[in-house]
């Protein structure tokens, strides 16, 4: 197996004068993600993934995992956070900055876990990795009791060195299996994940991951986050870049022909794991729980999922009435103009951490008006989907309506 560079095996406290250079969401250790409260204390990695988000907050150039804070103190700030709720609240653990299966970040994770277990929390926990997972993790994780942990391992067939280096080793594919051979309590995705034009979309590719996830407990799939920060990294390594600089984007692109592609591939390829577009999706099924997100209000995400879940979620989902959603506000102490409308509410002004705690809460999409979801694109840039003109309209009602509620509230 090919070396890959994996960090020191204990982590020192990173300087205050050092911690004050940092980008502000950086150095941000508690932070609310759509996918789940999110606890990131320690920031650094050294595989080098061209694709990585770290590049969006000028942070890819710190190799070295380093603390920010210690372990007990960042286990505090996740518990006390405002919108923490035992049983409800989903937690991420090092997804930001890290891979939490590193050898010096990994006494930190499995530290989390114990200190969530024994106060007795029995919230989904989703541990995003692409590392070695060993048969000691696996044992050390069956033995909580009352987490409820999922594996997440990113894997999508790249294959080229200068995109992700870890791609040169058999490190993911042999902690995938080894994981789905000894898990029980916990469950395994496999997140594949990004899925790139040129990149790992052959149809072998789609093959061979497909068949690498044959045993896990279910298939997230999603694109690639197209920016200028790693576009320019990506061109300095000569990687040719699947979009144009027309197309960068705050949400991953996706095209529906390569949606229909990776659903045609998984339903060819008859393996029994099912397949999902949006992570809590396949997270709460493998848990078998209703989707904590709420997206049985987007109804076109849920065709590939098996009925039985299907009817989970369509059993959970539950409009809020203006008494209930102005109590969690209240809860919470957030405000916001607010309109139910379908399967989702729109809100103004509350930035993506306050929604996602709501959503979180209600089980109940939460959308940004100036941030609009359109039909089939729901979380996804626009290239390879065209919204047509009557949902634009609406839209735009839509937005006059909460924009005149807005008024009213203030002028009252």
């Amino acid at each position: 197996m090919t070396e890959i560079q994996s960090g020191p095996r204990t982590l020192r406290l990173m300087p205050a004068d050092q911690q004050k250079t940092l980008d502000p969401y950086m150095a941000q250790i508690v932070t609310y993600r759509k996918s789940g409260l999110s606890l990131n204390h320690i920031i650094g990695c050294p595989l080098d993934c061209g694709y990585c988000v770290r590049h969006f907050w000028g942070d890819f150039e710190h190799k070295t995992p380093n603390l920010l804070c210690s372990t007990e103190d960042a286990i505090g700030m996740l518990i006390g956070h405002e919108a923490f709720r035992p049983s409800t609240t989903p937690i991420q653990l090092f997804n930001k900055a890290t891979d939490p299966f590193l050898p010096g970040v990994k006494p930190h994770l499995f530290g989390v876990l114990r200190a969530l277990d024994e106060r007795g929390l029995d919230n989904l926990v989703l541990i995003i990795t692409r590392f070695k997972v060993t048969a000691e993790d696996m044992a050390a994780l069956e033995q909580l009791r009352h987490v409820r942990v999922t594996l997440l391992f990113t894997y999508s067939g790249i294959t080229d060195p200068r995109i992700e280096p870890v791609a040169k080793s058999d490190i993911t594919v042999s902690s995938i299996t080894r994981a789905c051979a000894e898990k029980n309590r916990t469950k395994v995705v496999l997140y594949w994940r990004p899925i790139v034009p040129g990149w790992n979309d052959a149809p072998e590719t789609m093959r061979h991951v497909l068949d690498v996830g044959n045993q896990a407990d279910a298939i997230v799939f999603t694109g690639y986050y197209h920016k200028p920060e790693n576009a320019t990294y990506l061109q300095d390594q000569g990687v040719p870049l699947p979009y144009g600089d027309a197309e960068f984007h705050r949400r991953k692109v996706l095209p529906a022909e390569l949606d229909a592609r990776v659903i045609a591939a998984w339903r060819e390829s008859g393996i029994s794991t099912p397949l999902y577009r949006k992570t809590s999706c396949g997270v709460s099924a493998a848990h078998n729980v209703p989707d904590y997100n709420g997206h049985w209000g987007v109804r076109e995400l849920c065709d590939i999922c098996p009925t039985a879940q299907q009817e989970l979620c369509a059993a959970d989902h539950t409009a809020p009435t203006p008494e209930q959603f102005e109590q969690v506000l209240d809860q919470l102490g957030y405000t916001t103009p607010y309109l139910v409308d379908g399967g989702h509410v729109w809100t103004h002004g509350l930035g993506e951490q306050r929604r996602y705690a709501i959503q979180h809460t209600l089980r109940y999409q939460i959308w940004e008006m100036d941030q609009p979801h359109y039909l089939h694109a729901h979380g996804r840039s626009l290239t390879g989907h065209q919204p047509d003109q009557q949902e634009q309209e609406r839209f735009s009602a839509l937005h006059r309506e909460l924009t005149a509620a807005t008024r009213f509230d203030e002028e009252d």
